[in-house]
């Protein structure tokens, strides 16, 4: 496949985009081929090409996911400045349930491509709903862990629940968590900054000392090991400088209420009452009061990161309410 020469009105842009286009080319054609064949299609991709798992997104970002399992589709959107293996616990389990279970690394973390714009929560959404529709899903349960949880709202508020059939928020950022006049209860700015300043200053140093507080492995008794700690930096350390200092403006000052009244579908959240990084009150507690007949499971003690601190619970429970 070769780019289209260019043309009258043709700008850059245009002309570096068909390019990667025309590299992408056999990828993205290996890469349709592999998803028909998992769901049960004949296309296979051609002889010699080894399939990627990367969707372009609407501004030609590379955008990772992985797909395991048949069944049911349940998709998962990760926190930050995290990447879709920090689902892995739950996604084994589920695929070994008889669940299809779809997750993606948000722009600029982990393998997708380090884009120098987009990294807010509406660019998030749009790539979420690139994979979405590249893939074709539907009668989706939509899963979303703190920043991921914005990300799932504001899918919603921007592209409906036509394809969506369930909601699970755990840990999630929604409604805002920055403190403004209308959230006098959140966190005032001088927190985000601080992030913004440890991440410039020593990013290997602070997402090791943020790893603790994640995982409440800073509470007495604490019984987290080394290795969920050091799991923990080696995802954080695959996001982009750029991506991750951005991100946090997203996650801490997006308001997502509106959002929160447009999910007219079931709805479970989940929050550990001990989050030290998105406190349940601020959270939680008011996203459900936001959200019509949303459902709660809040646990005791439990730290932000319990989708590895409670794993078999929070598998147990989210197979219940994925079956119900």
């Amino acid at each position: 496949m070769q780019p289209t020469p260019p043309g009258p009105g043709t700008t850059r842009r245009d002309v570096l985009l068909a390019g990667a286009m025309a590299t992408m080319a056999p990828t993205l054609s290996a890469t349709a081929a592999a998803s028909a064949a998992q769901r049960g299609g004949t296309a296979t991709p051609s002889k010699g090409i080894q399939p990627m798992n990367l969707i372009i997104s609407k501004d030609g970002t590379p955008i990772y996911y992985k797909d395991w399992g048949r069944g049911p589709v349940v998709t998962f959107s990760h926190g930050w400045p995290l990447n879709a293996d920090a689902w892995d616990g739950q996604m084994l389990f589920l695929a070994q349930q008889g669940f299809r279970v779809i997750a993606h690394d948000r722009r600029g973390h982990g393998r997708s491509g380090q884009a120098s714009s987009g990294n807010d929560m509406n660019g998030y959404a749009d790539d979420l709903a690139a994979v979405i529709e590249t893939l074709d899903l539907r009668d989706i349960s939509m899963v979303g862990h703190s920043t991921g949880g914005g990300e799932v709202v504001r899918y919603i508020g921007r592209h409906g629940t036509r394809r969506v059939r369930k909601v699970v928020l755990i840990g999630a950022v929604p409604p805002i968590m920055l403190k403004t006049a209308a959230n006098p209860e959140g966190l005032p700015i001088e927190v985000f900054d601080s992030i913004r300043a440890g991440v410039l200053a020593d990013r290997s140093q602070f997402y090791r000392d943020l790893a603790k507080a994640f995982y409440g492995a800073n509470r007495p008794g604490s019984n987290v090991s080394q290795g969920v700690l050091d799991q923990f930096w080696l995802w954080s350390m695959q996001s982009g400088l750029k991506n991750a200092y951005e991100c946090v403006a997203a996650f801490s000052a997006t308001d997502f209420t509106e959002d929160l009244k447009k999910i007219d579908v079931p709805t479970l959240l989940m929050h550990g009452e001990d989050d030290q990084i998105v406190p349940i009150d601020d959270s939680a507690r008011k996203a459900e009061r936001l959200i019509k007949g949303a459902k709660t499971l809040y646990y005791p003690g439990a730290p932000h990161g319990l989708t590895a601190t409670h794993q078999d619970r929070v598998n147990a429970d989210l197979l219940a309410f994925l079956k119900t």
